[in-house]
């Protein structure tokens, strides 16, 4: 299973991450965001968490104020999808403490850094919470070391 991207946007339609691992043109991400953005925020809750777009399908779940999207092969197995998904959001709620769209927003730089923990070229990388956290915490130690000289 291969993800093409990854995407969080708010309910107001906002990007607040986004993670390319498909090589595409500006304009057709920017088209491709724009037509996920509106399809995905117009469905109801009731509705299924799949969408096909072309030859792609476009799998989200919504987390409080944040709609966590990824884009795969439309062969892939959507369940698989939205598990990886779910373990990307446990990750950054072990992290933050019960993680919000101002988490994402301040740090930013954290919620990529976690996200290429997880996938590494668009396949998962690391399915153990604990490892990934115990590498984050790693870095946090050394970017404080960094500062204090």
């Amino acid at each position: 299973m291969v993800f093409h991207f990854v995407l969080l946007i708010s309910r107001q339609g906002k990007v607040r991450l986004s993670k390319w691992y498909t090589q595409y043109p500006v304009k057709e991400r920017n088209k491709l965001v724009k037509q996920a953005t509106g399809q995905i925020l117009s469905r109801g809750s009731k509705q299924c968490n799949f969408l096909e777009h072309g030859e792609l399908k476009i799998i989200y779940k919504r987390y409080a104020s944040l709609y966590f999207c990824a884009g795969v092969d439309s062969t892939d197995n959507e369940l698989i999808t939205l598990e990886t998904i779910h373990h990307f959001v446990e990750i950054l709620d072990r992290y933050f403490g019960n993680v919000c769209e101002l988490d994402l927003i301040f740090n930013f730089h954290k919620a990529y850094y976690i996200l290429d923990e997880v996938l590494l070229a668009g396949e998962l990388q690391e399915t153990s919470k604990r490892a990934i956290n115990h590498v984050v915490q790693e870095q946090d130690a050394l970017v404080e070391n960094a500062k204090t000289g």
